[in-house]
């Protein structure tokens, strides 16, 4: 029997893979960690002693780093148990209760068909890449060299160029033997019973072909050459192959980029996730040419918990970030969450990389804010608050936002987060401690309302009062949770959760765990040597030398070798905790910093100076550093 992609998709949709593999094997009990559907165990395929088989519900994926082997629910089944593959389809859609497909020679006559139309699909493809090559492609080329694109990113997304005939592509298809109904259903011709001859629909265009997430051409994008043309981007019309609103532009390579560690980053256009990916950041995707979808926010969730989504930071891109933002209010539950990126006036991600390079990206990306960022500047930015009913109204708006929240415990803790949020605003303290309501959100021209501070006078404030920046190559804290684990393995069994989780400061250290992880789970390395001697660390290896110089400079002996198991895992334990707690205020801080910009009332200065103030003390427990793993009774040793 024959099965519809569609069908596999809704049966892989309903049963995590983990139920599929969890009755073959025993889930290790110590870097598995359920919630986040994340699943370790010895690989069924091979012997072995230390657990490197690895499945993920999220993805529907499990692989093995020992022996190699990949695949999804149907393929562990017909691989493991020698199952043909309809029988494989069968026991897992039991599993979920999803009804077989009844025998349907209209439904198989279809697939076939949409197989052909792929290869049709293809084959303009190749005819839009040789046509940019060619004479008539040479205004393109220079195009998308003015743009910053080199040969090989021209040929990674296999970008071409439609000639201004009205029917060059269309006679290349029927010389290859395309019917003149399939070209008409793959959309590549306008055609109707008003026209009396077809015509091609993409005309001196530069072509960028629209792929699913098997890789398979399925629609275009077309920019015009020429700026006479009303529509200067054009797609490909709905069809058998593309339903606009469920795809998402570069979501494979993107898919594949955040499965490496990551997340997965929603910007505008095609040329915004092309140059992304030029400049290193492969994780980029679009929608074509609307705004974000329930289907495609749903598709890019069951790869990423929380995806950055970026905007233009004018009226404009804010709006459509508060549209995306009511999107998804409903749908936020524990690991599933957006952040926002707003991009400076006037600038897209590709302006951004062709003038500042990656930096200048990373930097946007870095001061992303947090869904309930987002929700408190929406319902409080520009606007004034200086009457009991406006503040009333200011509230009950808060209430029916996070009431729109699906997830009970999410939906909680939003409420409390907003009437945190509401008291600070609201409860400007006077020099006497008592709460005074009378200054806030007011502003008249000529006249500072109370509990505002000049422009200037708060910048002053702020950059006095700013923690002052570590002149490290690399973060201290970070480079010794690093070295307790790369001379103590074991620590990454003891809190894998945590450690796996950690967020980086420094993105060479970020890519240093990524190696300890992947060399741990295939060797099971109990000693620094052992783990260090794997390829996936040799990679780093000045990476391990400056995390070995500054733990030696800092003489941190509980993070090195010199410590006994007891000290190291102790003092672990306790980084661990503080590095958490500073990302915390981190986070903090950059609110406090958005609030104070969008308004700026005492109440919101004062909150950023007691952020600032936290902050500064929980960087100063660094120097305490070297008081952890003191249990044993061990003096501190030097280098």
């Amino acid at each position: 029997m024959r099965f519809s992609q569609s069908f596999l998709d809704e049966v892989r949709d309903r049963v995590p893979i983990s139920d599929v593999i969890g009755q073959r094997v025993t889930w290790d009990k110590r870097k598995t960690n359920t919630s986040r559907g994340d699943y370790w165990a010895c690989c069924p395929f091979h012997g072995e002693k230390t657990p490197s088989f690895h499945c993920e519900d999220r993805k529907g994926r499990y692989h093995c780093f020992g022996c190699g082997v990949s695949g999804d629910h149907f393929r562990f089944l017909t691989e493991l148990d020698g199952m043909a593959f309809p029988e494989a389809v069968e026991r897992v859609a039991a599993m979920g209760g999803v009804a077989l497909p009844a025998p349907d020679p209209e439904a198989e006559k279809r697939e076939r068909q949409r197989a052909t139309l792929y290869d049709v699909m293809e084959e303009a493809a190749k005819f839009f890449e040789t046509q940019l090559q060619m004479q008539a492609g040479a205004a393109a080329r220079a195009y998308l060299r003015d743009r910053g694109l080199t040969p090989p990113t021209i040929g990674k997304f296999r970008l071409g160029y439609a000639p201004g005939s009205r029917n060059a592509l269309k006679s290349h298809l029927a010389e290859k033997g395309a019917t003149k109904e399939q070209i008409e259903q793959c959309g590549l011709v306008v055609h109707g019973e008003d026209i009396a001859v077809s015509y091609d629909r993409f005309r001196d265009r530069i072509m960028f072909p629209i792929e699913d997430a098997q890789g398979r051409v399925i629609a275009f994008g077309g920019r015009a050459m020429s700026a006479d043309v009303p529509a200067k981007y054009m797609n490909s019309p709905e069809g058998p192959l593309f339903h606009k609103s469920d795809v998402l532009y570069n979501f494979r390579r993107a898919r594949q980029a955040a499965a490496r560690g990551g997340t997965i980053v929603a910007v505008e256009g095609y040329m915004d996730v092309i140059a992304l990916d030029q400049a290193g950041f492969g994780n980029a995707v679009a929608p074509l040419g609307t705004a974000l979808t329930e289907s495609q926010l749903a598709r890019i969730w069951r790869v990423t918990g929380e995806p950055v989504l970026c905007f233009d930071g004018d009226q404009a891109g804010l709006r459509a970030a508060y549209r995306t933002l009511e999107l998804a209010l409903p749908e936020l539950k524990p690991g599933r969450t957006v952040r926002f990126a707003l991009l400076p006036d006037g600038k897209d991600p590709d302006d951004l990389v062709g003038e500042g390079g990656g930096e200048a990206f990373e930097a946007v990306m870095s001061q992303a804010r947090t869904a309930a960022d987002m929700l408190w500047l929406r319902e409080t930015g520009g606007r004034s608050f200086d009457t009991p009913e406006r503040r009333a109204q200011l509230e009950a708006s808060l209430r029916e936002a996070t009431g729109r929240i699906g997830d009970e415990s999410v939906r909680r803790h939003y409420a409390q987060d907003m009437r945190e949020r509401t008291d600070a605003f609201f409860g400007v303290p006077d020099r006497s401690g008592r709460s005074d309501r009378s200054g806030a959100g007011r502003g008249q021209p000529g006249r500072p309302a109370r509990g505002r501070l000049a422009v200037s006078e708060r910048l002053t404030r702020s950059r006095l009062l700013a923690p002052k920046a570590s002149n490290d190559a690399i973060p201290l804290r970070e480079a010794a949770l690093l070295s307790a684990v790369m001379c103590h393995p074991d620590l990454m069994a003891d809190h894998f959760d945590a450690f796996t989780g950690l967020v980086f400061d420094s993105a060479n250290l970020g890519a240093l765990r990524g190696a300890l992880l992947e060399a741990q789970a295939e060797t099971g390395a109990r000693q620094r040597a052992e783990l260090l001697a794997h390829s996936a660390c040799r990679a780093h290896a000045s990476t391990i030398e400056a995390v070995d110089a500054a733990v030696r400079r800092a003489r941190l002996w509980v993070f090195t070798q010199e410590a006994a198991y007891e000290d190291a895992r102790h003092a672990f334990a306790q980084a661990m905790q503080l590095h958490a707690r500073s990302r915390g205020l981190s986070r903090e801080l950059r609110a406090a910093e958005a609030a104070l910009a969008d308004d700026p009332t005492e109440v919101n200065y004062n909150r950023l100076v007691s952020v600032q103030q936290k902050l500064r003390q929980e960087q100063g427990l660094d120097a305490l550093i070297e008081g952890f793993g003191m249990p044993s009774g061990r003096p501190v040793k030097s280098f």
